[in-house]
């Protein structure tokens, strides 16, 4: 299995191209499979106060025995804790939850639209990476019209916009405004979980044309398309399988005929509750 190749964010930190997502890894049993992840590989462990399991990933960091540097904790500010100081002090609390000293990527989790905070909140968040608190800091689940508001009030470019995204809904016009910002794209539900993506046909025969599953037909080509998968499991030899994905190469016609399955948004619900976010 090859390693999994880092971008270089545009605050000039380093970014795995490919992350694992922690959603309802609890207790004893999540700590051990992100442990197991950690020893596969893996240094992005995207976790969220909604997920109610800081404190399993920092431990999980502990007790794997990596170095501390090359692992990348991100967390997310939920949306009962938008304002300056509030985010500054959820932040602080969900350091308190991981036992860690700083936070390598923090994300406002939801632009809460209906409060109208998601400038103030914004702020909190420079205000926490100026003191160190936090190293990279991002959105989730944000649009183009409100990225832009951000960086109109503050003039600070988030590092990485965190969305859905999967070949049923491949984002590209989103995408491209990231592209031109610089900004990273994450995806939540890379693979579209509760519906028949991986049974597409076009998936099948790439996976039989490169040797691979569709799983991981999926996965890279959310990599080609210069966005960060962040694919959920506690199984060990599933998150080897997700992780291994660097070794074959989809060309522009395949990528394209991926893409080509858009239907649209399948999560119409709270974004907060999706168990790939």
């Amino acid at each position: 299995m090859s390693a999994i190749p880092d971008i270089t964010l545009n605050d000039g930190t380093w970014f795995p191209e490919l992350g694992l997502g922690t959603y309802n890894l609890r207790g004893e049993e999540g700590i051990a499979a992100i442990v197991s992840a950690i020893g596969s590989g893996y240094r992005l462990l995207d976790t969220a106060v909604n997920y109610e399991n800081e404190r399993e990933v920092g431990e999980a960091v502990r007790r794997s025995g990596a170095p501390r540097d090359s692992l990348l904790v991100a967390s997310k500010i939920p949306g009962r804790h938008h304002g300056r100081q509030e985010a500054i002090d959820s932040i602080r609390g969900s350091l308190g939850q991981l036992g860690l000293d700083r936070i390598d990527l923090h994300l406002i989790h939801w632009p809460n639209p209906s409060v109208g905070k998601y400038v103030d909140t914004w702020r909190g968040l420079i205000d926490a990476q100026q003191e160190g608190l936090v190293r990279s800091i991002g959105v989730s689940n944000f649009t183009e019209r409100m990225i832009t508001e951000l960086i109109e009030q503050t003039g600070v470019v988030p590092a990485v916009n965190q969305v859905e995204l999967h070949p049923y809904f491949p984002q590209a016009a989103l995408r491209a405004f990231h592209a031109e910002h610089g900004i990273r794209t994450e995806s939540w539900s890379p693979l579209a979980r509760r519906s028949e993506l991986l049974t597409e046909q076009i998936l099948q025969e790439l996976a039989v044309v490169h040797g691979v599953t569709p799983t991981q037909v999926v996965l890279r080509w959310h990599t080609q398309l210069g966005s960060t998968p962040i694919p959920k499991s506690a199984d060990p030899d599933r998150q080897r399988e997700n992780a291994d994905v660097f070794g074959f190469t989809l060309t522009d016609d395949q990528l394209d005929a991926i893409s080509a399955l858009e239907r649209g948004r399948l999560w119409d619900g709270d974004p907060l509750t999706h168990e790939e976010m």
